[in-house]
C-alpha cells in the first residue's frame, strides 16, 4: 500500500474466496499438503513466495508489493494479497495464534473472510510507524479501516473472527484466553464464503509470518 497511508494513520491515531464468479481462482492456488489436520484441506488464493507447514504450523514468506485494499483514500485497488482458507457457509468462530517478522511498513498477518473481490474483511497485526498495531479493513467494494495499539509489541497474537447474523466481530489476544473486541462490522448473511489466513508486504520486499492453533468451528 502507499506510502500515504502513513499519513492516514496519523490522523486517526491523532484522535468463500467468492462463491460466486472467484471459485475458479480459488482452484487454481490450491496446494497439497500432507496431513490431516485444517491447514491441510485449505487452498490459495494467491500463492506465497513460500510456505513450510509440518505439526499444523505453517511458515509463509510474502511476496513484496502485495496487499488487499480497494479505492478508499487511495484511489486504488490491489488485490494480490495471500489468502489460505476454505469454504464456510452460516455462523461459525475462526481462532489461530500468529506472529511475523514485521519490519517494512505495512507488513500484515492475520485472518480474513471474503465473499468477491469487493466484499470482504481482514483482521491481524500490520506494521506502521515502526510498531504494530491491531488493524481491521472492511470492505463493501471501498474498503475502510480502522486500528489500535497491538496487544504484543514483540510476540504471537492470536486473532479471532466471529461470524454470527449479518455482521462480523474481530477479536484478538495476548494469550489466547481473554479476548478483546475491536470492531464489528457489516457483512452479507446467507451467503458461503471463504475463511482462512491472510498476509502480506504492501511495501517491503517480502514479509514472513507464522500460523498455528488454528480452529473454526459452526455454531
Amino acid at each position: 500500500m502507499r506510502s500515504t497511508r502513513r499519513i492516514f494513520l496519523q490522523q486517526s491515531a491523532g484522535v468463500a474466496l467468492a462463491a460466486h464468479s472467484g471459485v475458479a481462482a480459488a482452484a487454481e492456488g490450491a496446494v497439497a499438503r500432507a496431513g490431516g489436520d485444517l491447514l491441510s484441506r485449505m487452498s490459495w488464493f494467491n500463492p506465497p513466495a513460500a510456505e513450510h507447514y509440518g505439526d499444523g504450523v505453517l511458515t509463509v514468506r510474502s511476496k513484496g508489493k502485495t496487499d488487499f485494499w480497494r479505492k478508499t483514500f487511495y484511489g486504488y485497488v490491489t488485490d494480490n494479497g495471500h489468502f489460505l482458507h476454505l469454504p464456510m457457509m452460516g455462523e461459525f468462530t475462526m481462532q489461530a495464534r500468529i506472529n511475523g517478522n514485521y519490519s517494512a511498513l505495512y507488513d500484515q498477518a492475520g485472518l480474513m473472510v471474503r465473499l468477491d473481490e469487493k466484499h470482504w474483511m481482514k483482521c491481524g497485526s500490520e506494521f506502521v510507524e515502526n510498531k504494530r498495531w491491531a488493524s481491521v479493513v472492511f470492505t463493501h467494494d471501498f474498503s475502510d479501516w480502522s486500528t489500535m495499539e497491538d496487544v504484543s509489541q514483540t510476540g504471537a497474537a492470536w486473532w479471532r473472527v466471529v461470524r454470527k447474523k449479518d455482521s462480523i466481530e474481530a477479536q484478538c489476544s495476548k494469550d489466547g484466553e481473554k479476548f478483546v473486541t475491536i470492531r464489528q462490522g457489516y457483512f452479507p448473511a446467507d451467503v458461503k464464503v471463504m475463511a482462512g489466513l491472510m498476509c502480506a508486504a504492501p511495501e517491503g520486499a517480502g514479509f514472513d509470518a507464522v500460523f498455528d492453533q488454528l480452529s473454526i468451528e459452526k455454531a
